[in-house]
């Protein structure tokens, strides 16, 4: 009893440390937080959440990517055809999720790659509704614990229903982008689009925005 009381002490230190900087967290949060790494490898290893899709074909859409807009959290609207000659990297994203993390991560690969990519998160209650915050609620968290300075969208639904974002309509439609019908398959699957417009890349939710996968596609 005394062991597991003090791995229990010494594992909430650990918590704590890792969220040193964070706040307006939940517990529940903190705790994911500081666990996703683990998750993460645990995943890779056994190949879960690992999918990654290739237009090794270069198909090209039907309908134009640039064609579409979103409205932003900040109540914006962005253009994608203001995009152009930029690939594009668009995330469904959560707050309460295991790999809300890659917050962390999307926001490093975009300040990284700032000058020939886009980041776009869109926020959405799809999967366990672990994402029951407001715009203006989601818009402080990512501010204040990760720092975000990428788009946002406005929140909305990613999976196939008669209320889907039309830019996820898109990019899970061959008959839109030409030839991928993957949904996404959980919070933070990641969808890349190169500078001509077209969709390249699917990538599931355990490949880390950071990974050699991802920065090999953006280089290419």
């Amino acid at each position: 009893m005394v062991v597991l009381l003090l791995l229990a002490i010494a594992f909430w230190t650990y918590v704590e440390i890792v969220n040193r900087n964070s706040n307006h967290m939940t517990v529940r949060q903190k705790f994911l937080k500081a666990v996703y790494p683990v998750l993460t490898g645990y995943r890779r290893l056994f190949g879960k959440g690992t999918k990654i899709l290739v237009n090794e074909k270069n198909v090209a859409p039907v309908n134009s990517f640039y064609s579409l807009s979103i409205q932003l959290n900040n109540g914006n609207e962005l253009r994608f055809d203001s995009l152009k000659g930029k690939k594009v990297l668009l995330v469904n994203t959560a707050s309460d999720c295991g790999y809300t993390a890659q917050y962390d991560d999307l926001e490093k690969l975009y300040e990284k790659e700032k000058d020939k990519l886009v980041v776009i998160g869109f926020p959405a209650n799809d999967f366990k509704h672990q994402e029951q915050g407001s715009d203006e609620e989601i818009a402080l968290f990512c501010k204040k614990n990760f720092g975000i300075s990428f788009p946002l969208a406005k929140k909305s639904t990613v999976i196939k229903t008669g209320q889907q974002n039309p830019v996820f309509s898109w990019l899970t439609d061959k008959n839109k982008n030409g030839w991928n019908s993957k949904q996404p398959s959980w919070n933070f699957s990641k969808y890349l689009v190169n500078e001509e417009g077209v969709l390249t890349n699917y990538f599931a939710p355990a490949i880390s925005p950071l990974s050699n996968e991802i920065e090999k596609a953006i280089d290419q």
